[in-house]
């Protein structure tokens, strides 16, 4: 459990939301790891609070690079075995990256796994105990992994909030498909490539993040709907789903379904490059 672990966290404003989560994650992380921070364009003071982070590599970036693209600078230049990618809107809790590392450690043919949290898409989200500050937060996570310890299940997809991955596993399928800008359906794209890889999903259900849900689109002023409804074009257009994309955005899609049709992974079709300067660290 002594590998390197790399927390790459895309950040565009929402100091008050970063500042949060990396104090979560240095005062519950125990195993080794490093910050790889990808700032796309904050004018809020969070660029100078950034450089302040011990163990942190920062990557500037002048414009918007976006999720998928942002990620992908961070995995190019992460030093770990493992990878995670954390939403700068995420509170950790105590024993998340154990908790995660286990179950990635404890079957080989898991490619991802994320925790369960509140904010999320339905297959992750869980409706805690009331809690009116991070100290409440943190008591209910506590006792939420002592009742659910050992728990969890395969998921037809994870959301790209909190998901945990092998090095390994972006040398097999590449990385994220930057076409989706500036985020959404990338994190679908993303596992449905693990799967066709031959990779199961994996939500630990004994862990638990807090999660406050869109907050960087939500400062920044951008329309979640309307990009929604651009990247589900792509995204249907790119795995060739009869239903329009208005329809994928009301009543979703099976993952399962795709993998059962498509059924394997085709590096000549699938694999998606990490971009400038390609290549792992």
């Amino acid at each position: 459990m002594g590998a390197l672990t790399s927390i790459i966290i895309l950040t565009r404003n929402g100091l008050k939301h970063t500042r949060a989560c990396v104090e979560s994650v240095q005062k519950y992380t125990s195993l080794p790891y490093e910050f790889i921070f990808v700032d796309n364009g904050s004018t809020d003071g969070t660029l100078a609070y950034l450089s302040t982070v011990r163990n942190a590599t920062v990557l500037a970036n002048s414009v918007n690079k976006g999720f998928a693209g942002g990620c992908n600078q961070g995995i190019r230049a992460a030093k770990g075995d493992y990878l995670l990618l954390l939403n700068n809107d995420v509170v950790v809790t105590e024993n998340w990256l154990e908790g995660l590392r286990g179950w990635l450690d404890w079957d080989r043919t898991i490619g991802i796994v994320g925790p369960v949290s509140c904010n999320v898409a339905p297959i992750q989200r869980i409706q805690p105990d009331p809690y009116q500050t991070m100290d409440e937060m943190q008591q209910f996570a506590r006792k939420w992994r002592e009742q659910n310890i050992g728990m969890g299940f395969y998921p037809h997809r994870l959301i790209g909030f909190c998901m945990l991955f092998h090095k390994k596993l972006i040398e097999t399928i590449g990385g994220l498909d930057e076409r989706f800008y500036p985020g959404g359906y990338e994190d679908d794209d993303f596992c449905l490539r693990a799967r066709l890889s031959g990779k199961i999903l994996w939500a630990a259900c004994d862990v638990y993040v807090h999660h406050h849900g869109h907050a960087t689109f939500t400062a920044n002023g951008l329309a979640w709907n309307e990009q929604g409804l651009y990247n589900a074009e792509i995204f249907r257009n790119k795995w060739n789903l009869e239903v329009s994309a208005v329809e994928l955005e009301k009543t979703g899609y099976n993952p399962s379904l795709i993998v059962e049709k498509v059924k394997t992974f085709c590096p000549e079709k699938h694999f998606v490059p990490l971009g400038e300067e390609d290549g792992l660290a």
